[in-house]
């Protein structure tokens, strides 16, 4: 991969910033100035790799992850904006969209939100398909394990952000909405009874033996948090530590794969089949459509910096107390995020003349990580921007990038967690020796002793932009602390999102309901 890091030169380059804000409004807020220098993941021409999509006559229900995985207005969304590591700020008129996200990241969640019924749709659509594969026939047992462990990824996603849902596993005959345990039960079973038939290679973007336990492995870690009853009060549900953790060794004693030496090639928009990857979106430009960051998250003159065919959306970025918890020498800031003062391809200085009279950054571009506040006039060009999935030079609004769902570091720190929680003891051998295999790519020193809380913290680095930051912070209790401009709560029941409204309202039959509590 290559990085662009240049300092800015004399000759300026001039953009203007097309925004729907009234562009003369004062900020209210700080702002706080800092010399950054130029941080610019993965900027580099790299000619477009297409994995080879098996012809197994399964790509109908395969396609449907990539629905919402990396993009705006669905599960990307809804997992990533309410958490410590990502937010959309209102800058004047941009992005206040009736308060939808403002509300999402202060967990004013409200069943009306596009977003919700965005991924519940998206993940429903994944469901459909399956069981319209499943009713066809003729599919063997290989066929049919596969279909089955994704219909019961689909039913994970469902189960960890709504909770009660319901169980379709025929085309046109309805379910009963459930609680989340007997959803838990059922995604668990569809996966174990299917694992004998998955073989160990099915192609690429494709399940297997592995990346079913690598799911399970995941889905014990979060067992004592699936199997609480409503509201959901933490400590009231089943542990399953030493079933993920065996999952966890399935993974890792195949030999089948490892860590990537380089960090950031393992997000990179050629990384195909990368050493690293158990599960995956497999993204591409022109076949695989659906993954938007360049455009979510960079200001609107960096379609400079990049060559972009189209002009980005400025809207999200992280938070600077996230940004800050790296190590400057940590190799995952440098790959995750994209800040500092900006240039365009020749090195030039790119301007946005409708900059924010307040910020003491002028015309320039430069991604501060400090944010001046979150409402009413966030800064335009405040926050760091998500550049873990870099950007290729000239793409358009499709990126080409695979997205990972499960990697071998999953792997590890879901073994790491496990075993510190079965035997009470954040700083067990098993535990350092993992976490600090983790840290040593990363280019940061080990861990002589550990808490519950760095382990959090390190999750949140390593797995930054991710979307797995919510179901963290929910298995570590710490959904309801306050951050930044969001308020600390003890609403458990907020530890699922609202069943989205237009769902309830179109089963007239009244057989989908709203949690108590919303």
């Amino acid at each position: 991969m290559k990085y662009l890091n240049r300092i800015l030169l004399v000759a300026l380059t001039v953009f203007v910033g097309v925004a729907c804000s009234d562009l003369d409004e004062n900020l209210r807020g700080d702002f706080t100035e800092e010399d950054l220098t130029p941080n610019n993941p993965g900027l580099g021409a790299t000619p477009n790799v297409n994995g080879t999509i098996p012809n197994d006559g399964l790509s109908a229900a395969y396609a449907q992850v990539l629905n919402g995985t990396a993009n705006h207005g669905g599960y990307f969304s809804i997992t990533e904006i309410p958490t410590d590591e990502a937010v959309i700020t209102q800058k004047g008129g941009d992005w206040f969209d009736g308060g939808i996200w403002l509300n999402m990241h202060r967990h004013d969640f409200r069943p009306t939100n596009p977003g919700l019924n965005g991924a519940w749709t998206q993940n429903y659509g994944g469901v459909t398909e399956v069981n319209s594969l499943l009713a066809g026939g003729g599919l063997n047992a290989n066929q049919t394990a596969q279909l089955r462990v994704l219909r019961a990824f689909f039913y994970w996603r469902l189960m960890d952000t709504f909770g009660r849902v319901k169980i379709v596993t025929t085309p046109g005959v309805d379910a009963p909405q459930v609680d989340r345990p007997a959803v838990y039960d059922f995604v668990v079973r569809e996966i174990t009874e299917s694992i004998p038939d998955l073989g160990t290679n099915n192609g690429y973007s494709r399940l297997n033996e592995y990346s079913a336990y690598a799911m399970l492995a995941k889905i014990y870690l979060n067992a004592e948090v699936y199997t609480r009853p409503y509201p959901y009060t933490p400590g009231t549900g089943t542990p399953a530590w030493q079933e993920a953790i065996d999952a966890a060794d399935m993974v890792i004693n195949s030999g089948q794969y490892d860590l990537d030496s380089d960090f950031a090639a393992v997000f990179a928009p050629d990384n195909v089949d990368n050493v690293e990857h158990i599960f995956i979106a497999p993204y591409d430009e022109v076949t695989g459509s659906g993954m938007n960051f360049a455009q979510m998250t960079l200001h609107y003159p960096s379609q400079l910096t990049f060559d972009l065919q189209n002009q980005p959306w400025n809207g999200y970025s992280t938070l600077e107390e996230f940004y800050n918890s790296f190590d400057a020498n940590d190799v995952r800031r440098e790959a995750s995020f994209i800040a500092g003062p900006q240039t365009d391809l020749n090195g030039n200085p790119i301007l946005d003349v409708a900059f924010d009279k307040a910020d003491p950054d002028g015309a320039p571009i430069n991604y501060t990580p400090a944010i001046n506040e979150l409402a009413p006039n966030g800064s335009r060009q405040a926050g760091a921007r998500l550049g873990k999935f870099s950007f290729k030079i000239g793409q358009g609004n499709e990126m080409d990038n695979d997205y990972t769902i499960l990697r071998y570091a999953d792997v590890l720190m879901a073994k790491a967690e496990a075993v510190a929680r079965r035997d009470a003891n954040w700083s067990n051998a098993t535990t350092l020796g993992l976490v600090n295999q983790i840290r040593a790519r990363a280019g940061v020193s080990n861990f002589s002793s550990l808490t519950a809380d760095q382990f959090l913290a390190e999750l949140g680095r390593e797995f930054f932009q991710e979307s797995k930051r919510r179901t963290d912070l929910i298995r570590f209790d710490a959904w309801g602390d306050a951050w930044w401009e969001k308020d600390g709560h003890n609403d458990s029941y907020k530890n699922v999102m609202p069943i989205p409204l237009d769902q309830i309202n179109a089963t007239q039959d009244g057989s989908l309901t709203q949690h108590a509590d919303y």
